[in-house]
């Protein structure tokens, strides 16, 4: 199990972590302490536990928008497949019809060719 210390707030925490994703974490403390920076720059000095509760909502909001962005995207992926596979029933469709029809030509044009065959022969 790693460890790793990060500073949130001008605070170090001592965080446990699985072996390798030390650097993850510290990445992720470091985006939460930018965070209630950006909060303090904005509102001032309105207590570390309020700047704290800010910030966990305003991440909290992040990821439900990106949560929500990523579920459109996965349905809008899904009809595009969707959309693909009806096209592709489609083009199957009109290749057994273009089959049937070039079928029926290269019977007609036998016939008409035993016709001028018989018709040679005739002459």
């Amino acid at each position: 199990m790693g460890q790793v210390t990060v500073t949130i707030a001008g605070k170090l925490f001592r965080m446990a972590c699985d072996d390798g994703q030390e650097p993850h974490l510290q990445a992720l403390a470091a985006s939460v302490d930018k965070k209630i920076n950006d909060l303090r720059a904005a509102f001032g000095d309105i207590g570390e536990q309020r700047l704290t509760v800010m910030a966990a909502i305003a991440i909290a909001d992040e990821a439900s928008e990106t949560s929500r962005r990523l579920d459109k995207m996965q349905e809008d992926i899904a009809g595009l497949q969707r959309g693909r596979g009806e096209e592709a029933a489609g083009m199957a469709a009109r290749s057994r019809t273009l089959a049937e029809s070039l079928s029926g030509l290269a019977e007609r044009i036998e016939r008409i060719n035993d016709i001028v065959e018989g018709r040679a022969e005739e002459l």
